[in-house]
């Protein structure tokens, strides 16, 4: 029930800031350009609070200011760092990472790469009731998420660290990797192409990713829409090698059916 105060029925509260930047940020990626007028209209504020908030994602890398508003930059921005990174396409990542958590059954051991969408299934693994887990990964953002989690148990790979992704990568990684074997590997990656199959940026990490499949009895893709159709630096493996793409709603469906019509399973959540 809405009670007038006063004769006036009050207003919804505004969005807090970081809420309404990620908002920003979310259709800056989807529309790839968005002015300062299209701020003012969407959040009901002033001119001045949306010219800051562009201001601020510029700082951040997220887009390109220009006369009015702001643009996309030209590179997606697959490596700026995890704090940028979080930003973007949040809730997509989180029903993602719900979908992921699902396949997996007590007593598993499950592989979680870098990223910010394995950061939120080790979110979502946190808060779930399952049991005697064992979750390998190499990324340091991942293991403090889990390293306190007691229905948990967790390996983490050593190696070189690369600090834009916040994870080890290297020889020495590889070695330890070799002698470890999963139930599931969840695959973050750049871009999934229909052809030449999950890329990423960095060459090291490419390598690693690769041990882990062999490793893995399934594996999984985890990737939002944005990355389906796109093509990075590394190749990770053939598709031949995966058994599963979770992706979002807003996957094209002439390239999801592309990965299907390979015999690959797409859950778009």
């Amino acid at each position: 029930m809405i009670t007038e105060i006063n004769g006036a029925i009050p207003k919804a509260p505004r969005l807090l800031t970081e809420e309404r930047r990620r908002e920003i940020a979310g259709i800056l990626e989807q529309q790839g350009r968005i002015t300062v007028e299209e701020v003012k209209r969407r959040f009901s504020i002033s001119a001045v609070t949306a010219r800051g908030d562009l201001d601020a994602l510029s700082a951040s890398g997220l887009l390109i200011r220009s006369h009015g508003g702001g643009i996309r930059p030209l590179d997606s921005g697959p490596d700026y760092p995890l704090k940028v990174r979080e930003s973007m396409r949040h809730e997509e990542k989180v029903r993602i990472a719900r979908a992921a958590v699902d396949l997996i059954r007590p007593s598993q051991t499950v592989i979680l790469c870098s990223g910010t969408t394995s950061a939120e299934i080790a979110n979502q693994l946190r808060r779930s009731s399952l049991e005697n887990v064992a979750v390998i990964t190499y990324a340091l953002n991942i293991a403090a998420k889990l390293a306190d989690s007691a229905n948990l148990s967790l390996i983490m790979i050593g190696g070189i660290l690369r600090q834009v992704s916040n994870a080890f990568v290297g020889p020495q990684a590889e070695a330890m990797m070799a002698s470890l074997h999963a139930d599931h590997l969840f695959l973050s990656a750049v871009g999934l192409d229909n052809e030449i199959g999950p890329t990423t940026i960095d060459i090291l990490e490419a390598q690693l990713n690769s041990r882990m499949v062999r490793a893995a009895r399934e594996v999984t893709v985890i990737a939002d829409s944005s990355k389906l159709g796109q093509r990075s630096l590394a190749c990770i493996t053939s598709l031949d090698h995966v058994h599963r793409i979770i992706t979002d709603t807003g996957a094209p469906e002439t390239i999801v059916g592309k990965f299907r019509s390979a015999g690959i399973e797409v859950q778009a959540v």
